[in-house]
């Protein structure tokens, strides 16, 4: 039955499925995994790093990147897909200013890339665009903002999100963010790295970080930074497992 209805992207299936919107939100499944916190002054982005070829120039290949001073977006996808996105993003939030003379609020931002998206999903000619992004930043009157947006068009606001191969990292998150977790600055970094060691097997090489502070620009974090606060997760979970050790021997 499937057969029939997934030749056209407008035509919907007798029980109610768009397919070619269900197969875009696969491509991104099979997509490296990226996650975000929103913590009380902070937003954290990370991302799965590709191993790079030999040859080839690291900083081509971005999975976060810039959308205006305040706001910034990680993808799960098609990169190709993404760029298109990211491009038309810019270019708005760059006419908004423009026009209005202030900033983008993030929730204003993230509806035009889920219109966009959803355009797309409603038309012949054309196919669904195979990402899904998670936008984070600061609104001008200092609130941190974490939205997620997914092929179909939608959009959520999240206080923690993972997206692409993400189904342990989002039951992590679920089991292990507390107001606690995000109550300082490095706390939300290190839960957001903790997230990734769930399917990063190599430890900090393979993850990228980038974080927004309340009034300061995006900042991508050097590999150094990632790999000490890496090695005192590690240590943290040591120490954990010996004193569980000390209780039990009790």
């Amino acid at each position: 039955m499937a057969a029939r209805y997934d030749r056209a992207i407008t035509v919907f299936s007798p029980d109610g499925h768009l397919f070619q919107v269900e197969y875009a939100q696969e491509a991104v499944k099979k997509g490296s995994t990226a996650v975000g916190i929103r913590g009380k002054d902070i937003v954290v982005l990370g991302v799965e790093k590709k191993s790079v070829a030999k040859l080839q120039e690291e900083r081509t290949v971005r999975k976060i990147c810039a959308l205006d001073e305040h706001v910034c977006m990680a993808f799960a996808g098609l990169t190709a897909d993404a760029r298109i996105v990211i491009n038309r993003a810019r270019v708005e939030c760059q006419s908004h200013r423009l026009t209005v003379e202030d900033p983008v609020t993030v929730e204003y931002i993230t509806r035009y890339i889920a219109t966009l998206k959803q355009r797309y999903t409603q038309s012949n000619g054309r196919r669904p665009f195979g990402i899904s992004a998670l936008i984070v930043g600061f609104d001008y009157d200092g609130t941190p903002r974490l939205y997620q947006t997914d092929p179909s068009g939608t959009y959520h606001a999240w206080k923690a999100n993972a997206i692409g191969r993400s189904a342990t990292v989002r039951e992590f998150l679920e089991k292990n963010y507390t107001d606690e977790a995000i109550a300082g600055d490095n706390d939300a970094i290190k839960l957001a790295i903790k997230a990734l060691l769930e399917v990063v097997q190599s430890g900090g090489k393979n993850i990228e970080l980038a974080v927004i502070r309340r009034n300061q620009p995006l900042r991508i974090l050097e590999s150094q930074e990632i790999e000490t606060l890496v090695a005192e997760i590690e240590k943290e979970k040591e120490e954990e497992a010996e004193k569980k050790k000390q209780k039990k021997s009790s």
